[in-house]
């Protein structure tokens, strides 16, 4: 597919970049997203007068998550380490990024909006981590939900698997605001509280709240993606899990 999966533009006179995931329903967090995003941040790597950045999603969803495609053995190593670059570069992106869910948004989608700075949901947008369900785990997520949530919580989400609407996200402290509309939501906050603060402020006040984060993504990520290769990837499970997904049929364990 030769269109872009991914909108970018200018908005607010220049000072707002949104990027605009664009492959409904599920827009996919495949290596084409994952470059198209990158691309797009990695342009405007000194943003200039660029206040923040808002990423949201055409379509009635967010994201359905990372292809699982590019999870089986001979392309889950690739698919890891684009990821969590991307992931790195939002980390370290000098301006704030606010993230606007509606619908699903599950596994790496939520991943993305987890390297944003604030997240606006629906109230009945869903987030989840279903990897485990696969019989793999969530590399990125399990570093960087601890930050938005308690350890317990964490460790809930990412051993359940289970899904929780946007409000039941904003009780957990994963959603920062909850709006019928996130988008409009996301944009109001962008016109009363970041239009007219200095950019280089900001630059320097965001680098200084994501320092800690940012140093132990760094690190959990190169830890999580050895265990996740070295570890996970060698049990018959998971390669079951993915074949049966994509097969539609239910996994048979052998718990090793």
């Amino acid at each position: 597919m030769s269109e872009s999966p991914l909108k970018v533009w200018l908005d607010r006179d220049g000072a707002l970049l949104r990027l605009r995931l664009a492959r409904p329903k599920a827009n996919i967090i495949d290596a084409a997203m994952i470059a198209a995003i990158a691309a797009a941040i990695a342009e405007r790597r000194e943003p200039g007068p660029i206040r923040a950045a808002l990423v949201d999603a055409e379509g009635p969803h967010f994201s359905f998550g990372a292809s699982v495609e590019e999870h089986l053995p001979g392309q889950c190593a690739d698919m890891l380490r684009g990821l969590h670059a991307l992931l790195i570069t939002m980390l370290e992106w000098p301006r704030p990024i606010l993230v606007a869910v509606r619908g699903q948004c599950l596994g790496g989608g939520v991943e993305l909006a987890l390297a944003g700075s604030l997240i606006f949901a629906a109230p009945e947008a869903q987030f989840g981590q279903p990897e485990i369900k696969l019989g793999v785990f969530a590399p990125a997520a399990s570093s960087l939900l601890p930050f938005r949530v308690n350890q317990s919580t964490a460790e809930d989400l990412l051993l359940s698997g289970r899904s929780v609407s946007g409000a039941e996200a904003k009780a957990l402290g994963l959603v920062s605001f909850t709006a019928d509309d996130p988008e409009a939501a996301a944009l109001a906050y962008f016109d009363a509280q970041l239009a007219g603060k200095s950019a280089a402020a900001l630059g320097v006040a965001v680098r200084a709240a994501r320092a800690g984060m940012l140093g132990e993504a760094r690190r959990r990520f190169a830890a999580v993606e050895q265990m996740y290769l070295e570890q996970t990837m060698a049990t018959h499970d998971a390669i079951e899990g993915l074949r049966a997904f994509l097969a539609k049929r239910v996994p048979e364990w052998r718990h090793g």
